[in-house]
């Protein structure tokens, strides 16, 4: 089974919804780069946005949760990559 990989378009509208439902608003500079070379897993995506913040994800365990469900769903949605 082929593993999902998000596109630009999909990293956009992920980065875009984490800003306005739990406000991790990234910077352009940021953004840009998880558009350009985005983690290839849940996890590795939702810690890479917590990084991109400055913030530790183990600090806040509830919110860790929520951006990686955010995560996730958006990885379920993507595209596989053969």
């Amino acid at each position: 089974m082929a593993t999902p990989q998000l596109s630009p378009e999909e990293v956009a509208s992920l980065l875009y919804d984490l800003c306005v439902e739990l406000g991790f608003c990234l910077s352009p500079e940021d953004q840009a780069a998880l558009r350009t070379s985005p983690p290839t897993d849940v996890d590795s995506f939702a810690e890479a946005v917590f990084q991109a913040e400055g913030m530790n994800p183990s600090a806040n365990e509830h919110l860790w949760h929520q951006v990686r469900h955010m995560v996730a769903r958006a990885f379920t949605k993507a595209t596989p990559n053969p």
